[in-house]
């Protein structure tokens, strides 16, 4: 606008945009939250949710075992890799396809993919670790690995063959959530030792951290690219976050005192993921529609 003009009507205008952008800078966005506890478990941690509303994680029993898992409705169903001592299940797709990591008698992490009733490991060639993380509905397959150096890349398994990702100039890199468009989330190491985001769309790594964060964990992501996160500010206690139309949302569950965690999206407006109390020492999941 050219400052030289003047008069009622250029005033208007000026407070009319700065109304517009003062609404564009303060989005607000309801979260309604529901906790998700399986019966006797002493921990619960919900990370993936599909399209049906099925949600994937992991629950501790009263033995003090760790046990994979699925959950529709309240019907529980335990999902144990034979060839683990824990499992953790990270994501499903629509056609009940999971994935996730099991930890081996060594405590080495090792990827698998669940489908038909059968684990099936999954992961590059020559990787000494390596954990599943996000599933489309075309099967295509998000996660990360660790190479005989120790150093960790995100990959893509399109069900042939595998892509190493790393983010420019990462220390590290978590390849995350995948959606129906291949569409990647993406987590890295900075050169300070924090966790930043970005979206890889096959070609270009755009960064989308949450605006204020110390560290940014991109995780699960929907048909519209929207993005669930986890994020931790100055004193270093975790958030949750959603990206939706370029805007952000954070959020915290009622519950949380002690951190929430952002973890899994579907495309009908509900986010999931873990918040701790007690200091930390106590997890429970959480489904949040929006």
């Amino acid at each position: 606008m050219n400052s030289r003009k003047s008069g009622i009507g250029v005033l208007l205008a000026i407070l009319l945009c700065g109304a517009v952008s003062l609404a564009a800078d303060a989005p607000k966005l309801t979260f309604k939250f529901s906790t998700v506890q399986i019966k006797n478990a002493q921990d619960t941690r919900v990370y993936g949710v599909n399209n049906a509303g099925t949600m994937v994680g992991q629950y501790i029993d009263s033995a003090s075992v760790a046990h994979g898992m699925k959950l529709v409705g309240k019907k529980l169903t335990t999902l144990d890799d034979p060839s683990g001592s824990s499992t953790f299940c990270t994501a499903i797709n629509s056609k009940n396809q999971i994935v996730g990591f099991y930890t081996n008698s060594s405590g080495i992490a090792q990827a698998f993919l669940y489908r038909s009733g059968k684990f099936a490991d999954i992961g590059p060639s020559g990787a000494t670790s390596s954990s599943a993380d996000g599933i489309n509905d075309k099967g295509m397959i998000t996660g990360s690995y660790q190479d005989s150096a120790g150093v960790t890349h995100g990959f893509l398994w399109n069900g042939k063959t595998y892509k190493t990702l790393d983010a420019p100039g990462a220390a590290l890199t978590i390849a995350y959530g995948i959606n129906s468009k291949g569409l990647i989330t993406v987590q890295w190491t900075d050169s300070a030792g924090n966790t930043e985001s970005s979206l890889y769309n096959g070609k270009k790594y755009t960064t989308i951290d949450v605006p204020g964060a110390v560290s940014s964990y991109s995780h699960g992501i929907d048909s519209a690219g929207d993005v669930i996160y986890s994020w931790t500010d100055s004193t270093g206690l975790y958030h949750g976050a959603l990206r939706a139309g370029g805007k952000y949302y954070k959020f915290d569950d009622p519950k949380g005192t002690s951190g929430t965690y952002g973890d899994g999206i579907n495309d009908h407006k509900l986010v999931v993921g873990v918040f701790h109390t007690n200091g930390g020492n106590t997890a429970e999941g959480f489904k949040a529609t929006y």
